[in-house]
């Protein structure tokens, strides 16, 4: 076959310099780079843009009215794009509603076997959704959960009903002895004690007759509780019914569905003796084998669909995962491997698939699962477009593209185009630190106390218990699904609330947010400038009194063209400086403001001599920003740039913990020696720094290592090791020791 290329002239978006490629279609093509270098620019705003664009351009006017709006790319030519499919780290959002298996298109099919042989016969598939009134739990709107009160609030179990097991707040006393009166119960037997009948009738029994008084009617605890308090506006109880009731309300599991989410009828429904609910609690893995026992030919294409899509969660790592993992709580690596899955199961062919650092989240056990991905899309006929720090996964590359030579106006440009082999002689920043590693380090430092996790059982964890030493650097390992996160960000933290926590949120998603305001530097910058000129500082704020009128302190002016593609022009008035033409009369140093917010870091400290601004630029360089300029806007920054950002603004606090969520993600070979050398400047001024990585060099100048494993989900929950990176390469039945040496 004739090999096809994809063909760019003259790209300039954002800080490109007329970049040309010819990329070959039906390969694996690389983007490497320093964070800032422009790989993003071709790959998404470029490529990416261009081709939603024209895919946008064949629908019909109505209906690109309802889709959002591509602007046309700067560049000359931009030629033989296929259809794009983009897999980026964007967390899946979709609320409470939206789980592992109704983004993976596994749920429909679940249903469909359900509808058709399970038994007994309730309904068509949409009987099985609790997103459809046919199918949800009427209780609780199939959310699962509902507020109600908590059992330890209404009984204690360690009495019996005369020894006043019933507390309930709220309840008057003649109410909490109908129980003992009722006739129903042995009134001196612990409630620990009860059978699972008694305590249900003792809980949740609706409204009887009982013997002990003719006019009372008997009800369930938690009927009675939610009949007085739950299901009543809260509002209109008196204020000290309200005070007493109120701090035991919380959201907990259905009281009818158990958190099951479905009516009863879907619940009775089973196959093999299993319900619909129970197999989408079921880690993946462990369903796969109990559908590949359903024998019945009648639906022997469903059993194939589905043991088709688990086996893909699998082959990406994610078998730790249950389909009813509500979307909201994997992490970015976890949503991007999920959305790989969903594309995987697709057959359509000769498409671009974009992946934004698809290694992110993934222990090096795992990175080859991945690339096996990679190949198996691009043999289908599929053109593969990647941007990947990972060396592991730059080795699969059919072509790299390598941009540089360095970041924001000194990038832009491509340094190298061709084969691994080639790029490893290469004399460009990824070229030379492609083999680079760390060595292990020589003396590790000894821990001022202990910060203690202590029973902790959130999520997959089994009861740890574990002490987080103080005043060093502990890294927390294992592969993805084992704890790690659950240990730390949700266990410890709600142990430790003082903890700073640095990790990949978006730091600020409007236009006016920069840099300058973000680290707070813009407010001693206008207090200058006000001073030395001698006027109201307000000025120099394109928010405030400062704002061109004609575009309100945007820089741009949008022209809605109806139906048609709106277009965003620099304003004519200010030419994109966003202020009044009078405050750009006033200068500091015979630079306006406008000047000041269009410099880079790295010209910001040479230009500032103000003492409370170079601290925070100097921040801002350590953590490999240097590249911003001070007027950026916050929502053009990558995750990996927005958790920099964050590290920069919280480095100059003293005796503090901080947590680190992945913070090699984004960032290139070469520069994680600075970040390395920020968390020790951390740790010797007295903090205690807890970094969750996968990154080797990390780990290795660790002074503490956590473990967790040894697998993921289900399998995993647990501290399989403790000690310093020289231990840990003895640790033979550690994952992580094994790619450690």
């Amino acid at each position: 076959m004739v090999q096809e290329y994809i063909e760019i002239r003259s790209a300039r978006e954002n800080n490109l310099k007329d970049v040309s490629l010819r990329l070959p279609k039906r390969k694996i093509i690389i983007f490497t780079g320093v964070s800032g270098s422009g790989k993003s620019s071709v790959v998404f705003d470029t490529i990416a843009n261009e081709a939603q664009r024209l895919l946008f351009e064949n629908f019909s006017m109505f209906i690109r009215n309802l889709l959002p709006r591509y602007p046309q790319p700067d560049a000359d030519v931009i030629e033989n794009l296929s259809m794009a499919v983009l897999v980026d780290q964007k967390r899946l959002g979709g609320g409470s509603q939206s789980t592992v298996g109704t983004v993976t298109d596994i749920a429909p099919v679940l249903r469909l076997l359900f509808s058709r042989i399970g038994t007994p016969y309730v309904g068509y598939a949409n009987a099985f959704s609790f997103n459809d009134p046919q199918g949800m739990c009427l209780e609780c709107n199939g959310l699962g959960r509902k507020v109600g009160i908590t059992l330890e609030a209404l009984i204690d179990k360690t009495k019996s009903l005369n020894e006043g097991a019933v507390i309930a707040p709220g309840l008057a006393n003649w109410e909490s002895d109908l129980y003992a009166s009722s006739g129903f119960f042995d009134n001196d037997k612990k409630v620990a004690d009860y059978t699972t009948e008694e305590l249900d009738l003792l809980l949740y029994s609706e409204p009887r007759k009982h013997n002990g008084l003719a006019y009372n009617t008997y009800e369930g605890l938690v009927y009675k509780f939610n009949r007085k308090f739950v299901t009543r506006d809260i509002q209109t109880l008196s204020p000290r019914i309200r005070q007493k009731v109120e701090p035991f309300l919380k959201l907990g599991p259905c009281p009818l569905c158990k958190g099951a989410r479905l009516n009863q009828a879907a619940l009775s429904c089973k196959i093999n003796g299993y319900n619909i609910a129970q197999f989408a609690t079921m880690e993946v893995d462990e369903l796969i084998e109990v559908i590949k026992e359903i024998k019945d030919p009648a639906v022997a294409p469903v059993i194939q669909t589905l043991t088709a899509r688990l086996q893909h969660l699998v082959d990406i790592g994610l078998e730790y995962l249950s389909l009813d993992r509500i979307t909201d709580t994997l992490s970015g690596g976890e949503s991007q491997r999920v959305k790989i899955v969903k594309h995987l199961n697709g057959s359509l062919v000769d498409v671009m698939y974009i992946f934004d650092e698809p290694s992110v989240g993934l222990h090096p056990r795992d990175v080859h699962r991945l690339n096996e991905l990679l190949e198996k899309l691009r043999d289908k006929g599929n053109t593969v477009i990647v941007v990947e720090h990972d060396p592991d996964v730059i080795k699969v590359a059919d072509y790299i593209v390598d941009m540089g030579p360095y970041a924001g106006s000194g990038g832009g440009q491509v340094v190298y185009e061709g084969s691994f082999a080639g790029l490893l002689k290469a004399d460009t920043l990824t070229g030379n630190h492609l083999l680079h590693k760390r060595p292990l380090k020589d003396e590790f430092r000894q821990a001022t106390g202990v910060l203690p996790i202590v029973h902790a059982t959130v999520n997959n964890l089994k009861d740890v218990s574990v002490d987080i030493p103080a005043g060093v650097l502990t890294v927390i390992t294992g592969v993805a699904g084992s704890g790690k996160s659950s240990l730390i960000n949700e266990a410890f933290l709600s142990q430790h609330q003082q903890a700073v926590v640095i990790d990949q949120s978006p730091v600020g998603v409007s236009s006016r947010s920069n840099p300058a305001t973000y680290t707070g530097i813009m407010d001693d910058v206008r207090k200058v400038f006000a001073a030395v000129n001698r006027v109201d500082a307000g000025l120099f704020s394109f928010n405030s009194k400062g704002a061109c009128p004609n575009c309100q302190g945007l820089g741009v002016t949008y022209a809605d063209l109806g139906f048609l593609e709106g277009v965003k022009l620099p304003c004519e008035v200010c030419g994109g400086k966003r202020f009044k033409d009078e405050v750009l009369t006033y200068t500091l140093n015979g630079k306006s403001i406008a000047d000041v917010l269009g410099m880079t870091i790295h010209q910001a400290l040479e230009f500032f001599t103000i003492k409370e601004v170079l601290p925070k630029l100097q921040a801002m360089s350590d953590v490999g920003l240097d590249y911003l300029t001070l007027g950026q806007p916050l929502s053009t920054l990558s995750g990996g740039e927005c958790q920099r950002l964050k590290l920069a603004s919280e480095l100059h606090k003293h005796g503090s913990v901080y947590i680190m969520d992945e913070p090699t993600t984004g960032l290139h070979l070469s520069d994680i020696g600075r970040l390395l050398t920020i968390m020790n400047r951390l740790v010797d001024g007295g903090n205690t720094v807890i970094v969750i990585e996968h990154h080797l060099d990390v780990i290795r100048n660790a002074d503490w290592i956590i473990d967790m494993g040894p697998e993921g989900g289900n399998k995993g929950g647990l501290v399989i090791f403790e000690g310093t990176p020289r231990e840990l390469l003895g640790a033979k039945h550690s994952l992580t020791s094994q790619y450690l040496g």
